[in-house]
């Protein structure tokens, strides 16, 4: 049986300002990539859905980015080195406090936004995010772009790396994400995703922009919380998978 993780971004609310349907998300994923509080995220709100998390049995996972409110951590940014490690750590350490409040812990981390997009081809920042990961815990799996070169770099120093396609966005033919300033960058019809995410994970591959087919290695599957359909896409997703006898477990689970 085929076996996939399907992941979201969650705790993005912040104060009375909600983001996404956190609640809803929890019953159909099964691994939760939980904002920190620089592009977005509360305190109390973390804590809220990393309990709910811990409740349903969902694995929880830093979901680290550039220091970025305004931006929604999607503008691009070029830190220092001792800046990006040390916002890096803080966040997961920030994370982990409130994990461990929840009865539960972080697992792995993610980049968000612009600095996933930058680590996935910047070697410097990249460096970066491994050696913050790293100084916190060695066994934390690092989530990243399926086919960029930040895969066979983190896995040279260590460090577990899990491959991750995005059900809801257009892919280049290079295998990179087509920017968000693009039409089409966001695909918002359930069943044309579901049906793309059960082929990528049948056969490994996905149609890019322009109708260039190419191969994707896929132990996540993430669905964008913080769009209008993100639910509806979840779990079209998780039905289509099920049904055609692909188990879903966080990858965590071994």
């Amino acid at each position: 049986m085929a076996r996939v993780d399907l992941n979201s971004d969650l705790g993005e609310s912040f104060g009375p300002w909600p983001m996404g349907d956190d609640q809803s998300m929890l019953s159909l994923v099964t691994s939760a990539n939980i904002a920190c509080g620089f592009h977005a995220g509360d305190p109390a709100g973390i804590l809220s859905v990393v309990r709910e998390a811990a409740r349903r049995g969902v694995s929880v996972g830093a979901h680290v980015g550039y220091r970025d409110l305004v931006g929604f951590g999607r503008r691009n940014m070029d830190p220092t080195s001792e800046e990006l490690i040390g916002d890096v750590v803080y966040q997961i350490g920030a994370l982990e406090g409130l994990a461990r409040a929840a009865g539960t812990a972080v697992r792995y981390v993610k980049p968000h936004g612009a600095l996933y997009n930058a680590i996935a081809h910047d070697a410097r920042q990249a460096a970066d995010v491994i050696e913050a990961i790293k100084a916190i815990d060695t066994s934390l799996a690092l989530m990243a772009l399926s086919g960029a070169p930040i895969v066979t770099q983190a896995r040279a120093a260590g460090l577990r790396v899990i491959c991750e396609a995005f059900a809801d966005r257009a892919y280049n033919a290079d295998g990179s994400l087509v920017s968000r300033r693009l039409p089409g960058a966001v695909i918002h019809e359930p069943e044309p995703v579901a049906a793309r995410m059960l082929r990528l994970v049948k056969e490994g591959r996905i149609t890019a922009v322009g109708g260039t087919e190419i191969e994707l290695e896929a132990e996540s599957i993430c669905v964008h919380g913080d769009t209008p359909a993100a639910v509806s896409i979840a779990r079209a997703v998780r039905d289509a998978l099920v049904s055609n006898d692909v188990e879903l477990k966080s990858f965590t689970d071994v």
